[in-house]
């Protein structure tokens, strides 16, 4: 089969012909049906320090899947050759305290595919069965796909409440833009859109078109939302973009016994102002780690069911597996949302 791999601890990656994976007794086969474009795939593509510390090449990269299943190993016995499927990235140890009490999306051995396991950049791919969700058989391969990093904005959406609630999104990224979809959907009464990339602030009107869209290198966002909202500022901060500046403002713009729930990943600490954003408000933190497994994924299926959200549109271009560096370029221009790649 032609894989993506990352060969060397240096940037770049090289398409390679290898075999095709055994399946091990607690694994499937899947054939690749697309797969996405993440910013951990570009970190790793690139060999930031984030990969530098996770990331043993030479090793396939990708991890935003959707498949069909080819074959199953002897211990299998909830999915059947023929079965479309997503990936649940988060490989779970299923013994630790965390697996055993709900959480195994933080598991204390956590492995992630396509960062510490072989991943879905390539023709096929082995997937832990523990890891594969089912979806309908007509279900767009696209779909499947982009639910991986759907989920991350929906776990961090329901942290709390939203029906009927005032929410900032700070970060109009593909996870921004789901999460802007998901909320609407969910009933905010107000929701603010902060993203200083003009390109995509303007896509975050297809996914909530009544929201008031806020470029932070051009308006003041924390006067904003306050005079927005009589001076309370909102009752829900969501931070996905991973900047220090955002994170500072998503508590300022914070009202009293307001949430926030923290998504975006930081590249050096963020300096708050605990008494006056944390302390006095009484605010509520909430940080937010991929999905819960399979919580969100239920969640997902109902939202998608509702007819109320419509992903797809965050599907802005889509590219053979072979023009993977004109894929990667894009991706990193801010000039894209999401980018599939079909082997």
């Amino acid at each position: 089969m032609i894989a993506l791999m990352k060969k060397d601890r240096a940037p770049g990656a090289e398409l390679v012909s290898i075999p095709v994976p055994e399946v091990g007794p607690k694994d499937v086969l899947i054939k690749v049906k697309a797969v996405a474009i993440c910013g951990t795939d570009i970190h790793i593509y690139d060999w930031t320090p984030y990969a530098q510390a996770r990331v043993k090449p030479p090793m396939i990269f990708g991890h935003e899947t959707c498949g069909e299943i080819v074959s199953v190993g002897e211990q299998v016995t909830s999915f059947n050759v023929g079965d479309l499927i997503a990936v649940e990235t988060h490989i779970p140890c299923g013994k630790c305290l965390q697996c055993q009490t709900g959480a195994q999306h933080i598991c204390e051995k956590m492995a992630i595919i396509g960062v510490h396991t072989d991943g879905t950049f390539a023709e096929y791919a082995k997937i832990p069965a523990v890891c594969c969700w089912r979806l309908p058989k007509d279900t767009n391969p696209d779909l499947g796909a982009i639910m991986e990093p759907m989920g991350v904005a929906i776990n961090g959406a329901l942290k709390g409440e939203i029906n009927n609630k005032s929410v900032a999104v700070f970060g109009c990224g593909p996870i921004g833009l789901f999460c802007l979809g998901a909320v609407a959907a969910w009933g905010a009464t107000r929701i603010f859109a902060i993203e200083p990339n003009p390109t995509r602030l303007n896509m975050a009107c297809q996914f909530a078109p009544n929201a008031t869209f806020l470029n932070p290198t051009k308006d003041d966002v924390v006067k904003a939302v306050l005079k927005a909202t009589g001076g309370r500022g909102v009752e829900v901060s969501i931070e996905i973009s991973g900047s220090n500046q955002a994170a500072k403002m998503a508590f300022q713009v914070l009202s009293k016994r307001g949430r926030v729930s923290l998504v975006g990943l930081y590249a050096k600490p963020v300096e708050l102002e605990p008494n006056d954003d944390i302390i006095e408000k009484e605010a509520r933190v909430f940080g937010s780690a991929g999905r819960l497994m399979w919580q969100t994924w239920w969640d997902m299926q109902k939202l998608l069911e509702s007819g109320k959200f419509d992903p797809m549109p965050a599907i802005t271009h889509r590219f053979p597996l072979s023009e993977f560096q004109d894929a990667l370029k894009l991706a990193k221009s801010g000039e894209a949302a999401k980018i599939i790649l079909y082997p």
